[in-house]
Formats: C-alpha cells, sequence, structure tokens
C-alpha cells in the first residue's frame, strides 16, 4: 500500500483497521509491540481510574519538569487537536514527526488488525521511546487490565478515584472495575491508591502478586485549612503547601497521589520541596474545572459519568453567588445520562443541549427528553428546582454556547461539561472569552 502523509491521513487509516472501536485484550497489540522491540529505558508512571488521571498526569508531568528531569506524557482522548496526546517537556508534539511512528506501527502490524486506540497508543509510545527521556507517565484509556496502555510494564503504578464507568466492559461493580484497573500493578513494584474508600479488590490483588501497596489514610495522607495544606508519606514530610492550580474539590487527593508515587520513585527520580511547590502552581490541564474570567464567567469540565458530575456540582456550588447558571451540554449515549443530569438539577436555571460530532453521541433530542425526565421526576419528589428551567438543543455545542451566552447576563455564570467533544466543542477556535450581549454593545467598549 501507499503509506500516509499526513497525520489525518494516518489518523483515518487506524480508525479502518479494525471492525470494533472498541476490543478488549492485549495479545493483538502485544505481538506487535514485541514486533517493534518497544521499551523505555526510564521510570514509567502508569495513572488508571474513573476520575482524576488526567489531573494526577498533569501534576506528575509539572513536579518532574521543575525537578530539572525531561519528561514524555501520554493522555487521551484530546480536547481539540490529536497532538495533545502526546507531550514532551510539557509541549505536544509536532504532528509531522509522528509519521515515521505510524510507518513504523503499519510494518510491524502486518495482518495484525488493531483498533484507533492500540494503533495510536503504540505509535505514540514509539516516538516517546525515541526521546532521551528521564521519565514517561502513561494514562491508561479504559480500565487497565486489558488496555492497550498496559503492554509496557509500569515502575509506580497510580489509582485514583473508582467509580460506576464503562460498566458493560469494566463489570457491573466497584469490586469488578477495582479489579480491572488493579491490572496495571506489577509484583515487587509500588502502586500508590488515592481514592479514600478503595474496593478491597485492589488491596487483594495487591496482595496477590506482592505489589508495594500504598493507602490513602494509611501510607500517606493530607491536611489542611483554607491558607495552605500538607501532605505526610512513609518517610517525607511536606508542610505549607500553597493549594495546587488545579481547581476542584478533588484535587489535593490527587495531588496526594502523586506525592506518594514521587516517594515510592524517590531513589531513581529524587525531587525538592520547592519543585513540588512550584510544580502544583504551575500544573495545567484544560477542562477540568477551568474557569475562564469574563462576563458572564465560563466553566470547562469533562464531567461525563455520575461521579465526576457530583464532584462538578459541588465544586459550583463552592464559587459563590451567581444569579443564574446556564449549562452547555453533550454526552455519549453509553453514559448514564440520568444520573450525571441529576446531580445537576438543583444548579442550573437553563439546559443547552447539543449534538456531537461522532456516531457514539446522544442526540441533542435525546438529551432534551432525559433532562425532561428528570425534572418532572424532581418535582414530583417535591425537591427544590430554580423556579423556571430553560430547555433547548443545538446542532453543536459552539451554536449552544452562543445561545447561552446570548441568554446571559454579565454576571451569571456559563458551565460547559459533558463529554471531550463538548468541551473540544468550544476551544476548537480557542478559549472563548464571553461577553454579555449589553456589554459588548457598550459604547464605551
Amino acid at each position: 500500500m501507499t503509506l500516509p502523509t499526513t497525520l489525518d491521513d494516518w489518523l483515518s487509516h487506524a480508525e479502518r483497521q479494525h471492525a470494533q472501536t472498541i476490543a478488549m485484550g492485549l495479545d493483538r497489540v502485544q505481538r506487535v509491540r514485541e514486533c517493534m522491540g518497544l521499551t523505555f529505558d526510564c521510570p514509567v508512571f502508569t495513572v488508571a481510574g474513573t476520575n482524576g488521571k488526567g489531573s494526577t498526569c498533569a501534576m506528575l508531568d509539572s513536579i518532574l519538569r521543575e525537578a530539572g528531569y525531561r519528561v514524555g506524557v501520554y493522555t487521551s482522548p484530546h480536547l481539540v487537536r490529536f497532538e495533545e496526546r502526546c507531550r514532551i517537556d510539557g509541549a505536544p508534539v509536532d504532528g509531522q514527526t509522528l509519521l515515521e511512528d505510524f510507518a513504523a506501527v503499519e510494518t510491524a502490524r502486518g495482518a495484525v488488525p488493531l483498533t484507533y486506540f492500540e494503533f495510536t497508543t503504540l505509535a505514540i509510545l514509539r516516538r516517546l521511546a525515541r526521546e532521551a527521556l528521564d521519565a514517561v507517565v502513561l494514562e491508561v484509556g479504559l480500565g487497565g487490565r486489558l488496555d492497550a496502555v498496559n503492554i509496557i510494564d509500569t515502575d509506580c503504578a497510580v489509582i485514583t478515584s473508582i467509580d460506576l464507568d464503562h460498566m458493560e466492559l469494566l463489570g457491573p461493580d466497584r469490586e469488578s472495575i477495582g479489579r480491572e484497573k488493579a491490572g496495571i500493578m506489577r509484583a515487587g513494584r509500588p502502586v500508590v491508591v488515592s481514592d479514600p474508600m478503595p474496593p478491597a479488590s485492589i488491596a487483594e490483588h495487591a496482595q496477590a502478586i506482592g505489589a508495594d501497596l500504598r493507602l490513602m489514610g494509611r501510607d500517606f495522607n493530607y491536611s489542611g485549612d483554607k491558607q495552605q495544606w500538607g501532605w505526610g508519606g512513609r518517610q517525607q514530610r511536606y508542610a505549607g503547601l500553597a493549594y495546587p492550580a488545579l481547581r476542584g474539590a478533588n484535587q489535593l487527593l490527587n495531588a496526594s497521589g502523586v506525592l506518594a508515587a514521587l516517594e515510592a520513585l524517590r531513589p531513581r527520580l529524587p525531587v525538592t520541596a520547592q519543585a513540588v511547590r512550584v510544580g502544583l502552581a504551575r500544573a495545567e490541564l484544560p477542562g477540568r474545572f477551568q474557569i475562564v474570567p469574563g462576563q458572564p464567567t465560563l466553566i470547562l469540565d469533562v464531567a461525563h459519568n455520575p461521579h465526576a458530575a457530583a464532584t462538578l456540582a459541588h465544586n459550583l456550588d463552592q464559587m459563590g453567588f451567581y444569579p443564574r447558571t446556564h449549562a452547555v451540554f453533550g454526552a455519549m449515549a453509553d453514559k448514564d445520562i440520568a444520573q450525571v443530569v441529576e446531580r445537576l438539577l438543583p444548579l442550573v436555571d437553563g439546559w443547552y443541549v447539543c449534538s456531537l460530532p461522532t456516531p457514539r453521541a446522544a442526540t441533542a433530542a435525546a438529551l432534551r427528553e432525559a433532562i425532561d425526565t428528570a425534572l418532572r421526576r424532581a418535582r414530583d419528589a417535591g425537591r427544590v428546582l430554580p423556579p423556571a428551567v430553560a430547555l433547548s438543543e443545538y446542532a453543536d455545542p459552539a451554536a449552544a454556547l452562543a445561545a447561552a451566552t446570548a441568554a446571559a447576563d454579565a454576571t451569571d455564570r456559563i458551565v460547559v461539561f459533558g463529554s471531550f467533544y463538548t468541551v473540544g466543542g468550544v476551544l476548537a477556535h480557542g478559549l472563548p472569552r464571553l461577553e454579555a450581549p449589553h456589554l459588548a454593545s457598550h459604547p464605551d467598549r
């Protein structure tokens, strides 16, 4: 075959190589990895969990870079551009430099069918392996045990919060899902669990294979007040830390897991207290309770399951007073949309639901029906809701955001949440800076 010559063409090619979008199992991708001779000579952190993976990866990356290390990071999915999935020294790679990696995967796979995720994961892993890196941070895409990222033996596994998501693939309860996440552990190597109440299946698997289990509340912990916080592990202590730059109620849990992971690999990757302080202060991750100043205020969050939606609701509640909250919402059809919506009902005055550019997505009409049903049930149950909730549907996130902005006053807030496609859809042309209509037309502006 004639090989593709652009990144977009390679991505289109990768989408056509397997009949299924998701095909769990490591046999195929492991065979291709072995054919490629793909290995890493530096320490590898592998991060799994239901929520908090991206934040954990971002803080690990930031602290290690502040300590002077050259770090490669693989995360998924992306918000706007595929290149966001592969970062070296804090910057997305140039897509043109990935072409030879895609070609190497194509050559190595022969007749082995790979899914889009498997194909692109192998290409990015090869790109990272070509760099002279001091550390690599890998985010699991789905589950852990059978995720393509798990072909790489981790030096330190990190498991963040565990909750119900992808139940059709990972199991019907937290114990089953925890067992799948635990599959990233390796015998004799550290595994850090930042979920304060993890499923018992995680500790059981760690004991069964002889992993060095480090639990929140037993092996490390944190405390703090409104001004600062402190952390203590098995050997390390940090006091008087500023709060992480990443906002939200769960970020101290994530940050605590990060510090426990760095403590576990301290003999190989020592970091100073100053690197910890500055790294936490400079960590960035778009779309995770990202607050964009403006009139109205804009909040971007990829909360797409009930646990994440509950955290988003709590974070919104802690922001202070806003006369009205407008929500731009788009989601995948296989998510628990009713439960996601239920968490936000008491806070939202206007819903602007949108379709998304993927066959997996729920249509705007389906989302509108789900919200309408949730509102009726909530009222019948006597729940306290905003007095008059508006509900409208749009073809895409950009159109929904434009409608929300037109309806909002300068002192309101707009939250864009749900799928990565939803947040990515409003970031496609850059970070929006909102102005309510009466401000935009003001003669002094």
